[in-house]
Formats: C-alpha cells, structure tokens, sequence
C-alpha cells in the first residue's frame, strides 16, 4: 500500500500555532538522492575565459538550416538538444578578462574603481532552492577565480580539483567530525534563538518603521533557523554511494583539458545523486602552453592571435579539444536516463564565453550556447551583431525555467525572444 509523501515543510496547525514535523521517512524522497518523485530541473553553467574563436563557433546561417561550423561539428549529434545563440552581451560590461567576474552576475563596468558585483543566476537559485539538496550549488573552476557570488557581491571559492569534488560530494566524515559538525549547527541555532528574543523586547520602544524593519528581520533570522534545522537533518543521512573511485591527482597543472574533463565526470555524479541541481564551472585559461599535442605557444598567446596563422591553427586546437570535452559531458547527462526521459532533458547546460573576441578583449558578441532543459532547441538564435541583444533575457528565461517566479534579472528587457519552452 502506498502513501502520500509529506513535503519537507509539513507543519501541524491549530489556533494559530506552527508546530514543525521531525524528519519522517514519508519525507525523506525530498531530501534523498536520486528521489523517485517528479524530476526537478538543474542547471550548470560554464564560462571559457580565453574566449571561443568566433568563425569557428558561429554559425553563418540563422534558424533551423544552419551549416555547422568547425567547433559545432564536433557536438553535431546534439544537435536538437542546443541553440546557438550570437549577438548578444552583457549591457555596459566591458573589462576585457575582468568581465569574467559578471559573465553569470551582468552586473555593469567591472573595471570602474566603486565597482561591486552583484549575485550570480546560481546563487541566486542557491538561495530559494537551498534546503531542497545537500549542497545548495556547487561551484568549481579549472584554474583560479570562479563563476559564483553571492548577494552581497563576495566571490564564492571554487574546488579546483576532481579528487576535492569527490571527497565533497561522496566521502562520509569520521563520527567525531559529523558530531562536531552537528553541535557546530546547533550552536548556530542557540545563538538565533537569542538574538530572535532580545529583538523582540525590543518592539515596544520603536517607533512603526523601525518595527517593520525589525519584522523583516525576524523573517530572515526565521528563514537562517530553517537553512540550519534542514542542515542538521542532511548530517543524518549518509551521502550517496556511488560505483565510481576518486579520481587520480592530476599532477600536471598545464593539463587543462584532462582538469576539464574531471571537473565534468564529477558535475555529472553530482547530478545524477541529485547532491545539488545548481553548478558552475570556470573554464579559467593560463599563461603556460597547454599539455595538449601540437600546441607550442601558451595558452594566453595563442588566444591573443593577432590573426596570425600559426596561432590560429593552434588555439583552434585548443578549442576543439574543450569542445570535445563538452560533448562527451553532454552525451553522459543524456545517457543517464531519469524519470522517462534524461537526465540532459532536466539539465539546462549554458556553455560560452564572457569574450566576444579575445584577441583584443572585445565583449561584445558573447558566443553563447544553451543545451538540454526544457526548451525547443536545434536552432541558430542571431540577433544584431552591432546593436546586441541582451543575454540576461537568456538568465532570466533560465530563473523562470529553474521555479523562480521573477519578472526580471539585472539588466534584462524580459525573456529571450525566439527561444521557446516545450
């Protein structure tokens, strides 16, 4: 006989009181991994910080009919399941490489001295989303500075390795380290509980605004009592086990396509656990020469070509290999099947750069594309390439699709045009 699952806030009311349920095993599909409820929808998203070269990325032709360019053709059996989408940038970001900082934010003149960033599409999601698995979002990068801020602007550190992926997601802590973690967490919550009292002695002696001030601030010292309860309750169930060892250390830092390709194997078991529906990657470039054959000039060189032939030829190669180790990713989420479809088809995949043109630190012109998810792909978005369009429509089409109930995000005019929801 089955029963009806209980959502994870079930609360018992009567004359006025909330009184919140223990952790009962009819709740438990909301907080386990790999849940046999309704599929949610995840997003990741990836920034290639030394730009895509952009003949090789976009396509000539616009719609359906489109001829594949080099960099396309190496995922060409994806092709139903993305759109590529040209003409578009960030209004007022300019910066050169610092643009990286907004590629997910769109938050404006990154090199102006006041300038302060504002959050990313992932934390935002994070925020609203963040009791619902055991890690709110992950984000990663290859090298260095990653994709991730939170509200207040503040970078959000990023793991860098597969082997600390790993440990993050599946290696279950010694019971002397759990048991600290869970006192850590109740002591966060004793000190709530205090606080949450002496604010409200204070409500007799403030005038009306201030008690609305204070009123919303007993929300958000209710809502991090929340964030700590669920917490507490993911410290009691074990994480999930999976068939797959740690990866090996990669000792070769100018690797970058093998630190690539972990970073993905472990973006996809972190999906596929359901340990979080939100990531990021930056795919960070470097001031060394690549361990990649035929490559002879760094990394950085190559992508400041100057449309030198022998450059070109090289950074092509450099592109081609990331763009095969975006495919091979693609084609794990959409062999990994889920709730009568794939995992890909619950996956919106924003894969681009925050660099139109590299080669002299142009942002106009982001090359752009969006995989998986619950939208109408197998086109070629081109919108002006003088008079760009704005790709925080695209993030906010992205929010909607994720549950978030917005009408707008940073600097966006409304959802992208011409890019349909099944």
């Amino acid at each position: 006989m089955s029963f009806p699952r209980l959502p994870r806030r079930y609360f018992l009311r009567a004359s006025g009181v909330a009184v919140g349920l223990p952790l009962l095993e009819a709740m438990l599909p909301a907080f386990a991994y790999a849940a046999a409820s309704a599929p949610k929808m995840r997003m990741v998203a990836m920034n290639v910080g030394l730009g895509l070269h952009a003949p090789n990325f976009v396509p000539q032709q616009s719609g359906t009919d489109y001829e594949p360019t080099k960099y396309l053709d190496v995922i060409k059996e994806f092709r139903n399941d993305f759109t590529v989408i040209s003409g578009t940038s960030h209004p007022e970001v300019g910066g050169g490489h610092l643009s990286s900082k907004c590629f997910l934010t769109c938050a404006a003149h990154p090199r102006s001295a006041s300038f302060k960033n504002s959050i990313s599409i992932d934390q935002l999601v994070a925020e609203k989303k963040r009791t619902e698995t055991r890690f709110s979002s992950l984000a990663l990068s290859v090298y260095g500075r990653g994709l991730s801020w939170s509200r207040s602007g503040v970078e959000i550190p990023s793991l860098t390795t597969g082997v600390q992926v790993y440990e993050k997601l599946f290696l279950q802590g010694r019971p002397s380290e759990k048991a600290l973690q869970i006192q850590r967490l109740k002591d966060g919550q004793s000190v709530l509980d205090v606080v949450l009292d002496k604010s409200r002695r204070m409500q007799s002696r403030l005038g009306k605004q201030d008690r609305q001030k204070l009123q919303q601030y007993f929300t958000s010292v209710r809502e991090a009592e929340q964030r700590l309860i669920k917490a507490e309750q993911w410290e009691n169930i074990p994480k999930p086990k999976v068939s797959v060892e740690k990866p090996p250390v990669i000792a070769q830092r100018n690797d970058i396509i093998a630190k690539t390709r972990q970073l993905y194997d472990m973006l996809h078991l972190a999906l596929q656990t359901d340990s979080t529906r939100v990531a990021t990657l930056g795919v960070n470039g470097m001031n060394s020469v690549p361990n990649i054959p035929g490559i002879s000039i760094d990394y950085h060189n190559c992508s400041h070509h100057g449309k030198d032939p022998q450059r070109l030829k090289q950074l092509a190669i450099i592109e081609i290999e990331q763009m095969k180790a975006l495919n091979d990713f693609l084609k794990k989420l959409k062999q990994t099947e889920e709730a009568g479809s794939t995992l890909l088809g619950h996956t919106m995949v924003l894969f681009g750069s925050n660099l139109g043109n590299a080669n002299n630190h142009d942002t106009r012109n982001m090359p752009i594309l969006l995989a998986g998810g619950r939208f109408k792909h197998g086109k070629h978005l081109a919108f002006d390439k003088q008079n760009n369009y704005p790709l925080p429509n695209l993030y906010l089409s992205m929010l909607q699709q994720m549950g978030l109930e917005l009408n707008s995000f940073a600097s966006s005019t409304g959802t992208m045009k011409g890019l349909e929801t099944i």
